[in-house]
Parts: structure tokens; C-alpha cells; sequence
């Protein structure tokens, strides 16, 4: 009975990065059907585990999962009927009234609301800072590393965002990169090569952007996109030994996950 209630039911998730990506491959393979909402050009980062990347290479495939770039109603329908994740270019949620989801998920992480409102869905959830639980949306995910990752607030905010990245090996804001000015950029090295401090591994325009530490190049922004000055535009995990972590979903964005489907079945059952 369970297994047939989330086998109907539709999930619209808005952003396909990399920490979304963890909550659409967790609901994906727990049953529902989703749907995912993109920008005409994003600018993920780990775009090797980011189903973003569908809107520009057609379909990706990440840990067994293939998300493709729909354009239709239709083409979403028969997405799901293949058992691949619909991703369609609506970055204001335009379809959610003609879908009638049973749930939206705010995954952008833009720190800051771009308009999910409750009305969207019977539950409603977001990850990070920007939202008020009980009044934008139904709860909110704690997405800052620490303690409280995962955790579901059912009233208030998530913290606020530091600007300081999570400690990995030893490295906090040493190991992401942003551009110093506006730009194309043109990479010069891929995600999962090893760097040294200093080599260089992109242009933006005509300045070089080169390694701030040692390490994999665990992600860069996708190689000719435009960006402005200040945008994250890569990341350097200092584990060299940790070469799988490019091509797999992130610790964090499993824990966020989890409390994504945590905070459905609450709902669930609090509605009851």
C-alpha cells in the first residue's frame, strides 16, 4: 500500500547542482517521480555529479541514475515511463500549476528565495538559507556542514551563510576558487586531474586562474561559460587519494538528502 501511495506521486525539485542532484537520485530510487527545474545555462561546479549537465549533453547517467533534457509535458511522461529523471528549462517554476506536484523541493541553494511559495504543492521544503519554515515553506534542510546537517526545521531559518566553505583535509576557503573578474572562461584542466599550488588551470578573459592549493580538481565550471567576478568557479579537494569522490554523490549531499525524505514522511504523517 505504501509502495503504490509513492509510485503516484510527482516530486518537482528547482536546481539540478550537485546538492540537488543527492535528493533527486535518493527520491528517484525510492519510487517517486520527479521532475526537475534548471536554468537555460547553469553554472554548476562538480557538473560530474551534477544532473544539471543534462541541459547542455542531452542525458547524464550518475551512479547508475540517467537524467534527461525534456522539453514537453509528453517527453517528461515518457522520461518517467523509461525510469530516467525529466529535466526541463523552467527556472521560474512556470510548469508546477499545470504539473500539480504533490511536492516541491527548493534545491537551487541561491541563499535566498526565487520564488517557491507553500501554494506550490501539499508539502513543501527547502534546503538552506533563505526560507522561513511554516511561512515560505513547509520545512526547511539544514545544509551547513557541522552538527545540525540534515537536520529538519520546522520553524525558522537554516544558518546563515558564512561564506566560508566546510573543512576538507585541513582546507577550508583556500580550496575554492572565483573568478577575479567578469569573463569566458577557457580550462586549461579537467575535474579528477592532480594540480600544484600556483599551476595554472584556467583563463577567465585573459587572466590566468591558477591552483590556490595542491590537490584533485574535484570541480571547475564548464569550460567556455561566462562568469562574473566572484563566482565560484572551482574546487580543489586536497585528498589526492580520493580520485572516485569526482564522479560520485558528496557526503553532504546524501546527509541533505536524507532529511529531504525525512521531511516528506513527517509532513505525511503530521497532514494525517
Amino acid at each position: 500500500m505504501v509502495q503504490k501511495m509513492i509510485l503516484d506521486e510527482v516530486v518537482v525539485v528547482r536546481g539540478g547542482g550537485d546538492l540537488a542532484t543527492g535528493t533527486i537520485h535518493k527520491l528517484h530510487r525510492c519510487g517517486f517521480r520527479v521532475l526537475v527545474l534548471e536554468v537555460p545555462n547553469p553554472t554548476a561546479i562538480r557538473r560530474k555529479v551534477s544532473f544539471s549537465e543534462a541541459i547542455y549533453d542531452d542525458k547524464i547517467e550518475i551512479e547508475g541514475i540517467t537524467a534527461v533534457h525534456v522539453h514537453s509535458l509528453d517527453e517528461v511522461k515518457e522520461a518517467w515511463k523509461n525510469k530516467r529523471i525529466p529535466l526541463m528549462i523552467d527556472p521560474k517554476g512556470v510548469c508546477i500549476k499545470e504539473v500539480k506536484p504533490n511536492i516541491v523541493v527548493d534545491a537551487i541553494i541561491a541563499k535566498k528565495n526565487l520564488g517557491t511559495t507553500k501554494n506550490m504543492a501539499d508539502i513543501t521544503i527547502a534546503l538552506g538559507p533563505g526560507f522561513i519554515a511554516g511561512k515560505d515553506v513547509d520545512v526547511v534542510i539544514e545544509t551547513a556542514r557541522g552538527h545540525d546537517l540534515g537536520r529538519l526545521i520546522l520553524k525558522g531559518e537554516a544558518k546563515k551563510n558564512t561564506g566560508i566553505p566546510g573543512f576538507i583535509g585541513g582546507y577550508s576557503k583556500e580550496r575554492v576558487i572565483h573568478s577575479p573578474c567578469d569573463g569566458n572562461i577557457d580550462n586549461m584542466k579537467d575535474i579528477g586531474d592532480i594540480v600544484k599550488k600556483d599551476e595554472l588551470i584556467a583563463y577567465v578573459g585573459n587572466t590566468p586562474i591558477k591552483a590556490t592549493i595542491s590537490g584533485l580538481l574535484r570541480g571547475i565550471i564548464r569550460n567556455g561559460s561566462m562568469v562574473k567576478k566572484g563566482l565560484k568557479i572551482g574546487d580543489i579537494d586536497p585528498r589526492i587519494s580520493e580520485h572516485n569522490n569526482c564522479y560520485t554523490i558528496s557526503d553532504k549531499a546524501r546527509n541533505i538528502a536524507g532529511g529531504v525524505l525525512e521531511a516528506i514522511f513527517y509532513m505525511k504523517n503530521n497532514k494525517r
